[in-house]
C-alpha cells in the first residue's frame, strides 16, 4: 500500500534501465516513487514466525524496498520488516508488513545473499514519517 499523505519530493538518485520502459525518446518511468540508494542494516521475520534475522537495504522509495537477506524465501511472502537507522544521536526504526514482489539468484553464491524486491503492505503513520526522514537525508546525499 503506497503512502498518500507526506509525499517527499526530490531527485532520483538511481537510473538506468531498471526504471525505464521502452527506448528513445519515448520512455516513460515505471516506478511510482524515486528510489535512494544507500545501505542501512535491517530485521526481518516471516510473518507467522517469531524468530528475527539481519539484512542490508540496499535502497528504498515510498513504495518499498530492495534487500540483500541471507536465505532464500518465496515470492509473494509477507515479512515483518525493521530498519535500522541513526537520526542524531538516536536509534530510530521504519516498522511493517511487506510483500515480496521479485527475488533475483544469490548474488554472492558462497554466502549465499538474495536479493529481494519488497513493497509495503501495512505501513502506520508514524513509520511513513521515518521513512520520509530517512527519503529525505538520502536526497541530500545524492
Amino acid at each position: 500500500m503506497a503512502p498518500t499523505e507526506n509525499r517527499i519530493i526530490a531527485k532520483r538518485v538511481r537510473k538506468g534501465g531498471s526504471v525505464t520502459k521502452g527506448k528513445g525518446p519515448t520512455k516513460k518511468e515505471r516506478r511510482k516513487s524515486p528510489r535512494f540508494l544507500f545501505k542501512l542494516p535491517m530485521n526481518y521475520s516471516r510473518s507467522r514466525n517469531k524468530d528475527y534475522f539481519g539484512g542490508i537495504v540496499g535502497n528504498a522509495s515510498e513504495g518499498g524496498i530492495q534487500v540483500h537477506l541471507p536465505g532464500k524465501l518465496d515470492t509473494g511472502e509477507l515479512l515483518k520488516i525493521e530498519i535500522l537507522f541513526v537520526k542524531g544521536w538516536e536509534l530510530k526504526t521504519v516498522q511493517g508488513i511487506a510483500k515480496i514482489i521479485w527475488s533475483d539468484l544469490a548474488i554472492r553464491k558462497t554466502r549465499k545473499i538474495h536479493r529481494y524486491g519488497l513493497r509495503f503492505q501495512l505501513i502506520n503513520k508514524k513509520n511513513i514519517r521515518k521513512l520520509g526522514i530517512l527519503l529525505k537525508e538520502a536526497s541530500r546525499k545524492g
